[in-house]
């Protein structure tokens, strides 16, 4: 793994923290601490008897000194001190993100107008099946993704990379794509036009509908003056399962696996162009806008 591999992969980091406070915690708890207590009752022992020394010898011994004598030797260092305090935090953080809950940010259009450059999304970690946290193994199964689910992944040519996309083909689905119109075992999608969409950034308007997948509605957009996508055959693991012809393509979904794509259909790289995911690639269920700086009306829950 790369250095720029690992300076990203957060929960890589936070793993190596959480281990490394936890020892030196552990180690001052049960040890140096201990230590400590032991020096301090050698010194207060020795204190004590010189104190009692001068007593005898008719002469007042000073005893204001004793307390800051045992607080000094009982101090803390510095290094162990902070250790000991960001333990609790980091570790509580990194079992809330590792199995429970992790915040992303969107980067990019490819999931409006569902998603928006700059919400920060909650995204579920155990509706998947609980994984290992750093290499995202799966230990104990929960749920499968299902058609419209929007889901964070490993990118697959880049797995130091998190894709968002939404389920469009579950393992074993027949997926075609013709005319910009999704047909899944068969079955075409029911689709309802909408108002034109206002891209504020690009001050321009794309084609705008609800598409019901497997009872999920949402909303696609389309450019009526791109290609349904750059049609030549792609040479990702399980290609063969595909045909792509002028434009258009057909796919079985291999086992195990599941076909993405973007809800801004032509301007999202997505299974069209990479590829299958595989489950072990599978990061959770994206569920939830908790803030966008610049739009705090978009915070909710979304399909």
């Amino acid at each position: 793994m790369s250095l720029q591999a690992i300076l990203g992969n957060f929960a890589l980091i936070l793993f190596v923290l959480t281990v490394v406070t936890g020892v030196i915690w552990f180690l001052d708890v049960f040890f140096l601490a201990k230590q400590r207590r032991a020096h301090a009752n050698v010194a207060l022992a020795e204190y004590d008897a010189r104190n009692a020394r001068l007593a005898a010898d008719g002469i007042k011994p000073d005893a204001s000194g004793r307390a800051a004598l045992e607080a000094g030797i009982l101090r803390q260092p510095t290094w162990i001190e902070y250790s000991g305090s960001f333990f609790p935090v980091i570790a509580l953080v990194f079992v809330l993100r590792s199995f429970l809950y992790e915040p992303f940010k969107i980067p990019s259009s490819s999931m409006v107008p569902t998603l928006l450059v700059g919400d920060l999304i909650l995204v579920n970690k155990y509706t998947y099946g609980i994984r290992l946290p750093v290499i995202n193994k799966k230990i104990l199964d929960v749920n499968d993704p299902k058609r419209g689910d929007v889901m964070v992944f490993k990118y697959p040519e880049d797995l130091s990379l998190d894709y968002i996309k939404r389920v469009v083909g579950v393992p074993g689905d027949k997926i075609a794509y013709k005319n910009k119109r999704l047909t899944v075992n068969g079955k075409a999608l029911p689709y309802a036009q909408l108002a034109d969409y206002l891209d504020e950034g690009r001050l321009s308007y794309s084609q705008q509908l609800t598409e019901n997948l497997n009872g999920v509605a949402h909303r696609i957009l389309n450019d009526e003056g791109a290609p349904a996508f750059a049609s030549n055959e792609r040479n990702f693991p399980g290609h063969e399962l595909c045909s792509f012809n002028a434009g258009d393509f057909a796919c079985t979904v291999p086992p195990g696996s599941y076909f993405m794509m973007g809800d801004n259909r032509d301007n999202s790289l997505d299974s069209r162009y990479w590829g299958f995911v595989p489950d072990q690639n599978i990061v959770g269920k994206a569920f939830f806008v908790w803030m966008n700086f610049g739009n705090l009306k978009r915070i909710g829950s979304f399909q």
